[in-house]
């Protein structure tokens, strides 16, 4: 089996549409697995590593932290730099984290990978979703295909509290982590030769590093504020203060958006033909 060529234009329906549609689906039903598998294992973990409660909070807020402020560059990448690249790159950096996370000898070392796990899924989500609306014609199709790929992600989250304790108590907490290794870089190893490289039609590659910047923290305030809310109390001048800090960055985001020649926001229509550099 050779690797799809990135110039070879798509003129008809995809014949490994559906295949192509169970690499995408799993990639998605990890990442939301590992917001929630972890969840078991945070007591086996405090023990492992001699972390206390609030520490132990932060393996799960990191991730969701990290993943939530950048999903919307995550996606912005994937139209001007190939859907593709950013899918294969997102997965490869997703995998390496979760193996180098589930070797982790200090609760530090844990946190810093969960939030590169974070990016890596923030780079890999909007990509595979930008993928299936290529590979499937507007209409019965790509509805379809969006729900089985939307079902199948959406079950990483129950999924992952069953698998979490399996794991923690047949083998170790590390396992949580070890086991999103052979899948993700399997699937990452596939892909070239499953799915065809694609981009924004747009002749402007520029990327509007401001913006991004803007739209990252504002939403990171808001994140962090609402998950540390349940410590500090939601009425506490923290929250307060984050919440109002998060929503005056990102008014100045909308504005700022609405001046930039390349804005973050920007969604270019979706082509039926690859378009490779």
């Amino acid at each position: 089996m050779d690797a799809i060529d990135q110039t070879e234009p798509l003129t008809s329906p995809d014949s490994r549409r559906w295949i192509a549609l169970s690499l995408l689906a799993i990639a998605d039903f990890v990442v939301v697995l590992d917001a929630t598998i972890v969840n078991i294992a945070l007591p086996s973990i405090g023990r492992g590593l001699h972390a206390s409660t609030s520490e132990l909070a932060w393996v799960v807020s990191t991730y969701i932290l990290a993943f939530g402020s950048l999903l919307m560059l995550g996606g912005r990448l994937a139209d001007l730099f190939g859907r593709r690249r950013l899918f294969v790159g997102g997965l490869i950096l997703f995998g390496l984290a979760s193996l180098a996370g589930g070797l982790s000898t200090s609760i530090g070392e844990l946190i810093v990978f969960r939030a590169i796990q974070g990016a890596g899924a923030a780079m890999l989500a909007p990509a595979a979703r930008s993928i299936v609306t290529i590979l499937f014609e507007e209409g019965k199709e790509r509805s379809k295909a969006l729900g089985i790929w939307g079902a199948v992600a959406g079950s990483g989250s129950v999924v992952g509290l069953i698998l979490g304790g399996v794991l923690t108590s047949s083998l170790s907490w590390r396992w949580v982590f070890f086991v999103n290794v052979p899948i993700v870089l399997g699937t990452a190893l596939l892909t070239p030769f499953i799915i065809r490289e694609s981009r924004a039609e747009t002749t402007n590659h520029s990327v509007d590093y401001l913006g991004a910047v803007l739209v990252t923290g504002g939403l990171l305030a808001i994140l962090y504020a609402l998950v540390n809310a349940g410590g500090v109390g939601w009425g506490s001048g923290e929250t307060i203060g984050l919440l109002g800090l998060g929503a005056a960055v990102l008014a100045i985001f909308a504005w700022f958006e609405s001046k930039a020649r390349s804005p973050v926001t920007m969604r270019w229509r979706v082509s039926r033909r690859s378009a490779a550099s």
